[in-house]
């Protein structure tokens, strides 16, 4: 009789080592863009991500035999997903270098309510009553956590959030793409594409920075830790509903802001919490009903 809820419990358990996993690598990720920036433009840090994550996912295909699942059928959603994904991305390392850590993740955690907004468009879902709240208090919260006046407004600011919008795309784009290709297939499009998009774009001016010994092992653990939380976020999601996953991947946000206090001095805005709160209800409200219906 005690089985079910145990068997229950223990895969709750793994979902929360799994992102465990997943929170310490988007922290690294984010304490490590803000170490290279000063050495290494975005354009640079996302051209060495993508050439560690690519030797990455070559090594491990070619040891797991699993190049024969790598599809070429659907190239154009690939590079769709891709473009969008290279710019969030960017916009993101951006943002790390010039605002509070914690501002910055709690920004990010509207792209769940960007594809709420956007996936009528996209992927052709209907916009409900609850996803339309769901929307609204997102949006609050990102008024709350921006406090967009003269003083809070900043290019920081804007690029978290204009991030949030393109993995938003990212995420719609990935789910369409999932209905017919497996992971591997995806992360190595991911990675190979990006690679080209960060050479062209940090060969542009005719400047390439090389790491130097002080980089080299930050921008080493970029690419491992892109590639690690994603990793990490896909097997927790695997093992463990959505509604279980997501209150613990919130849990970003004070790491993130405890880790910003201790390395950088940041003081810990208590608008950003009540905004993130806000954003995570629109979030856990739309995951509980849609759970529900299923």
């Amino acid at each position: 009789m005690t089985k079910a809820p145990q068997d229950a419990t223990g895969q709750v358990l793994k979902a929360a080592l799994w992102m465990t996993g997943s929170i310490a690598s988007f922290s690294s990720m984010a304490v490590a863009g803000r170490e290279v920036s000063g050495s290494l433009d975005t354009f640079e840090i996302m051209m060495y991500r993508s050439m560690v994550g690519v030797i990455i996912v070559c090594v491990l295909a070619g040891a797991t035999g699993a190049w024969r699942s790598i599809e070429t059928e659907r190239l154009g959603t690939h590079t769709m997903r891709n473009l969008a994904h290279f710019t969030g991305q960017n916009l993101w390392f951006y943002a790390v270098t010039v605002i509070p850590l914690a501002q910055v993740f709690a920004l990010e955690f509207t792209s769940p309510i960007w594809v709420i907004v956007l996936s009528p468009l996209v992927l052709g879902e209907r916009l409900t009553l609850v996803r339309g709240l769901a929307a609204i208090m997102g949006f609050i919260g990102i008024l709350i956590v921006a406090r967009p006046d003269m003083a809070g407004l900043n290019a920081g600011v804007i690029t978290a959030a204009s991030s949030a919008i393109f993995f938003a795309l990212t995420i719609m784009l990935t789910k369409r793409l999932t209905r017919t290709e497996g992971i591997t297939s995806i992360l190595f499009w991911l990675t190979v594409m990006q690679l080209v998009m960060g050479v062209v774009m940090a060969s542009w001016d005719g400047d390439v920075a090389l790491p130097n010994a002080q980089t080299a092992p930050w921008v080493f653990l970029i690419g491992c830790a892109g590639l690690l939380a994603h990793f990490c976020l896909t097997n927790a999601l695997a093992i463990a509903p959505a509604t279980v996953v997501v209150p613990i991947d919130f849990i970003r946000l004070p790491t993130i802001a405890v880790i910003g206090m201790l390395a950088y001095n940041e003081a810990i805005d208590i608008w950003v919490f009540v905004g993130a709160l806000i954003i995570f209800a629109g979030n856990y409200l739309n995951l509980w009903v849609e759970t529900r219906r299923s």
